[in-house]
């Protein structure tokens, strides 16, 4: 089993850095393989709303977007960490995951998410339903924890000295591996779920 493990954090070795090793080491010992990547400081546009990767099979502009796509298709879960700005998440990373998820058109279903997010005091929340929403608008099930999957710091290694949400964060990599792994035996015994097809209603005709 494969997660790939997304910082939204432009800062290498943050308190984002830390919550997500925290759960990298969970991973490892349970037998899952990881790949953390580094995307908060990296040049990544918006989408513009072209609709050139449904003819290409790929995004258009040619950045981390497509570099990763691979990985997330053979994934068998996805965790998403940021840090809080103004009680959202990085807009690089976000600008990353709406193209991400947008200009992939492999299934998603049943692939486990998980967000995880950092600030130094509030906007937690916001951002960690922010986050889900690509999640569960693609039939992944969100893993959780003990409580909501953040961590609290505001200078780099801050977050050591949160024991809770440390915690938090390995309990969330355990649920996570059991969620992954039980899905893998059902997948295996049943089958996924049959889709049916889109019914797509527009409010304006």
């Amino acid at each position: 089993m494969k997660v790939l493990m997304l910082n939204g954090s432009p800062r290498v070795g943050g308190n984002t850095s830390i919550a997500l090793q925290e759960m990298e080491r969970i991973f490892q010992s349970e037998g899952v393989d990881t790949h953390i990547v580094q995307v908060g400081g990296q040049d990544i546009r918006g989408c513009v709303a072209c609709n050139g990767c449904a003819k290409l099979g790929r995004c258009v502009f040619d950045d981390a977007v497509n570099q990763l796509a691979p990985e997330f298709e053979a994934c068998d879960g996805l965790v998403v960490g940021s840090p809080v700005y103004y009680a959202s998440a990085n807009a690089t990373l976000v600008a990353l995951l709406t193209r991400l998820f947008y200009s992939t058109h492999f299934d998603k279903t049943m692939k486990v998410g998980a967000s995880v997010v950092v600030a130094r005091r509030g906007g937690l929340s916001a951002t960690f339903d922010e986050l889900n929403k690509f999640f569960t608008i693609s039939g992944m099930p969100v893993a959780s924890s003990q409580y909501w999957n953040s961590v609290h710091g505001r200078l780099p290694g801050e977050a050591q000295q949160d024991e809770e949400g440390l915690q938090t964060m390995r309990t969330l990599a355990r649920n996570m591996t059991f969620l992954m792994k039980s899905i893998a035996l059902g997948r295996e015994a049943y089958g996924l779920p049959q889709p049916e097809p889109r019914q797509a209603t527009n409010f304006i005709r």
